[in-house]
């Protein structure tokens, strides 16, 4: 772990806590571009947590502190994401695969937010996931079946189901409001990111497995 301290920061409201770990490229080409901008204080941004290439960590942000990083958007519900949520960005431009060193760090990391904060799998989310019209990251190239297997995220189950139900069963599982198209790309982005054209029963059925087994109305108590 490597301290890099940025200025971006303060309290979470409202009493919040880390419940939500959202994931973001950089779009930057370096890691020393990228702290650069995280540390600006005419930036206004900033993360927890940069890793990059190599694997390196570097510690930006205090976790009981509000890092500036998923601006607006809403999961689960609610807005403020910030100060609800930890933020990790990954070096990366959005144009190649993020390289084995960057990901064995980053389920490294993972397992240790998860554990110290308590958040289940489902609480690690993109930040396309949280603001769909807004957002791509941490884009189509980041391999989340691989997270999921390492029991740091989520992957559906396939199975087929009604297209009609396709947009409540996402709010189910945490989207939140957009256009329909909106909700596909981001949705597709993070779970079926070769597929296209238009919204099919696969999708459907995807959306309806994460919605049965990870709900914000599962077992009654995620609400």
């Amino acid at each position: 772990m490597r301290a890099r301290p940025s200025p971006n920061f303060g309290p979470r409201k409202d009493g919040g806590r880390p419940e939500l770990i959202v994931l973001h490229y950089t779009g930057m080409a370096s890691a020393a571009a990228a702290l650069d901008r995280l540390c600006d204080p005419a930036a206004e941004v900033s993360a927890h947590y940069l890793l990059d290439e190599a694997g390196h960590c570097y510690a930006l942000v205090e976790e009981e502190m509000r890092a500036w990083h998923a601006g607006a958007g809403a999961w689960r519900g609610a807005g403020d994401v910030n100060s609800r949520s930890l933020g990790i960005e990954l070096v990366n431009t959005s144009q190649h695969p993020f390289p084995e060193p960057q990901m064995a760090a980053l389920e490294a990391l993972l397992a240790e937010l998860r554990a110290r904060w308590a958040i289940p799998p489902e609480g690690v989310i993109a930040h396309s996931d949280l603001a769909p019209e807004r957002k791509r990251d941490p884009g189509p190239r980041f391999d989340w079946r691989r997270l999921a297997l390492a029991g740091q995220s989520v992957w559906p189950q396939a199975r087929a189901a009604d297209p009609a139900g396709f947009t409540a069963a996402l709010h189910a599982f945490g989207y939140p409001a957009a256009p329909p198209e909106a909700l596909l790309a981001a949705f597709r982005l993070r779970f079926r990111p070769w597929a296209t054209g238009p919204l099919d029963a696969i999708d459907a059925g995807l959306a309806s497995d994460l919605a049965a087994r990870f709900g914000i109305d599962r077992a009654g108590h995620n609400a």
